[in-house]
């Protein structure tokens, strides 16, 4: 089943009915925790997944949806992290903490989703990272890993601000989202610098223009966009110091979840 599919055939109807925490007791909890290690322990990954609400009275219909398909994107990155760590002989030595760490945060980030959507929550399809063999050296040239690690990191942030939208009448589901976006934000910046160094590219932490550096083009279509509130800044005087490319690195541009699926659906078995 690709992943068009496997959304299209989520059952949207089936919203469970229990609540773990009440928001005010949320924000009690965590005014009582003074000291900083209390608070570090409440923050943890197990324990932030009890303490926000399971979405059992969505607004609508799209918030289920919209969490099940941030859901499936957290799948696909928990499960490359721990195939490429379970790799022999992929990952430098130096690197491997790294990968470690962020595999930590895409394994915390499914476990809470899962927790939040209850008996809502998509299964975990199954996952191609060859894309057909396109990449079939995706476990054995670190090259090729981390290409696809920056492609699937930099597609996550741009997913997350295409899809924000949906959860403004949740104030609890969108802070949420936003926590796990900002994190992946890292993720995408962190991956990059790495792949710099490993192959010897200007590869920079953030975005230039819509270019690619040899991942996927499709990610960054949209990415060299200046307009932004009506606004073209390319035009602004005030700006006339900053080179065009600088423009661009200023903003990030969201991407729908058509564009999404279109990145991602090769990597569905």
């Amino acid at each position: 089943m690709n992943l068009l599919k496997l959304m299209q055939s989520l059952d949207l109807s089936k919203i469970d009915q229990e609540e773990f925490l009440k928001p005010a007791l949320r924000r009690q909890l965590f005014k009582k925790a003074g000291d900083f290690s209390l608070k570090a322990a409440l923050t943890s990954a197990p324990i932030a997944t009890m303490a926000f609400p399971k979405i059992v009275k969505a607004q609508s219909s799209i918030v289920v949806e919209t969490l099940n398909f941030a859901l499936t994107l957290e799948y696909l990155e928990d499960e490359f992290y721990k195939m490429g760590l379970a790799a022999s002989n992929l990952i430098p030595v130096e690197d491997r903490t790294i990968f470690m760490q962020i595999g930590k945060h895409e394994t915390a980030h499914v476990n809470f989703l899962k927790t939040a959507l209850g008996e809502s929550a998509v299964a975990m399809p199954t996952f191609d990272f060859t894309a057909g063999g396109a990449f079939a050296d995706a476990f054995s040239n670190y090259a090729t890993f981390l290409a696809l690690s920056q492609s699937f990191e930099d597609t996550g942030v741009r997913a997350y601000k295409g899809q924000a939208g949906n959860l403004l009448n949740d104030n609890d589901t969108l802070t949420a989202a936003l926590q796990i976006h900002s994190v992946e934000a890292r993720h995408a910046s962190e991956v990059r610098r790495l792949r710099g160094k490993a192959s010897n590219m200007a590869i920079k932490g953030w975005i230039t223009n819509d270019e690619s550096n040899g991942a996927p083009a499709a990610i960054y279509e949209g990415e060299d966009n200046t307009t932004h509130a009506g606004a073209d800044i390319s035009t602004l005087s005030t700006l006339s110091d900053i080179s065009m490319a600088g423009k661009t690195e200023s903003f990030d541009e969201p991407l729908t979840k058509e564009q999404v699926l279109a990145i991602v659906d090769p990597f569905i078995a």
